[in-house]
């Protein structure tokens, strides 16, 4: 399945609510104050279709906040999975985005695969939109390779004027496309303003650091001893906002809460934080990363080191969420480029 249809702009409020009378719709909506977040629609009026990426990545909807994993029940012996997989549309989903929910696909679907997540995944269609131009100063997915589509998607949306030319990527597209009934095929003309729009982005987008992609990772492995670390060190308060807002970040917990009479209970998976002082705490005190500039070094190593060796990928996707989140204002370009410049 590889085609392009049009949607008129004029049509969009009619493809969302035809859309949301199939299956729900999330896509985001603006919060007030330059925020946005994913949230259930039911037409295209509240739709930003133009955003900055959204407090809370997608990732939400595949790995929950707070997720009932099971129920157990001791006199009768039962124990009841409690996985949710209610069919779900989410318009609006970035590049950045996409390249998320791809390499959280290669997480969960390495060995021991995790159901859960893998069941609400097939229930998901995605509907990704370009940026033509950058969200804002806190975006890298130039160095990322994640300004241009790379797939990941049922279907993806391009501004071209007065249309969208939309990529039909699989047969869920396919049937979406077929269901709201909006849509024409591409014509040569639409083709030809998608190839100049893109041309445009080949000069718009430029590496954001001193650093190409291909250079992350040695400069990581390098930089393990780096007194940039130290500074890293004075900044974090160790709140942990960079983790949550993180579309590759997977870090959970697992409690049980049982009743009082100690037969049943359920098990709930939260979210962690590698931030936290606790996390890497262990039986007896003993704490393998007790210093804020530690934790903040195994956080970058994770986006930037350790998954290119084990699933050939940065795990960083240049959304920029983490830098205009932190409270400490620790800033993931000028990590970077105070890295290269290190020479202790």
């Amino acid at each position: 399945m590889d085609r392009y249809v049009t949607l008129k702009k004029t049509s969009f409020n009619d493809f969302i609510a035809k859309l949301a009378t199939i299956e729900q719709v999330v896509a985001p909506v603006s919060k007030g104050y330059g925020q946005y977040a994913f949230e259930p629609v039911t037409g295209g009026e509240s739709v930003a279709v133009k955003h900055l990426p959204t407090i809370l990545p997608p990732k939400k909807y595949f790995m929950p906040q707070r997720e009932d994993i099971v129920a157990f029940n001791k006199k009768e012996h039962s124990w009841t999975p409690l996985a949710q997989t209610e069919k779900m549309a989410i318009f609006g989903v970035h590049t950045c985005d996409l390249a998320g929910i791809q390499e959280l696909n290669m997480v969960f679907n390495t060995r021991p695969r995790d159901m859960n997540y893998l069941a609400r995944k097939n229930k998901i269609a995605i509907i990704g939109i370009e940026c033509n131009e950058y969200c804002d100063e806190y975006a890298s997915c130039h160095v990322m390779e994640n300004h241009l589509p790379k797939g990941g998607y049922d279907l993806f949306f391009t501004d071209i004027g007065e249309a969208y030319i939309v990529h039909v990527n699989t047969q869920i597209g396919d049937g979406i496309i077929g269901g709201t009934g909006l849509f024409a095929e591409a014509s040569d003309a639409d083709h030809k303003k998608l190839e100049q729009l893109r041309e445009a982005k080949r000069k718009i987008f430029k590496n954001e650091v001193k650093v190409d992609h291909q250079g992350l990772k040695p400069l990581f492995e390098k930089s393990y001893e780096s007194k940039v670390w130290d500074d890293l060190d004075k900044r974090c308060v160790s709140c942990g906002n960079c983790t949550n807002v993180c579309p590759t970040c997977y870090c959970f917990d697992m409690k049980d809460e049982i009743d009082l009479d100690l037969n049943a209970g359920t098990r709930t998976r939260v979210w962690d934080s590698c931030q936290s002082e606790e996390f890497a705490e262990v039986s007896g005190g003993e704490n393998f990363r007790e210093e804020r500039g530690a934790r903040q070094r195994h956080r970058y190593m994770r986006k930037f080191n350790y998954p290119v060796t084990r699933y050939s990928r940065y795990f960083c996707t240049g959304c920029g969420r983490c830098s205009r989140t932190c409270m400490a204002k620790i800033n993931l370009k000028e990590t970077i480029n105070a890295l290269a410049e290190d020479k202790s």
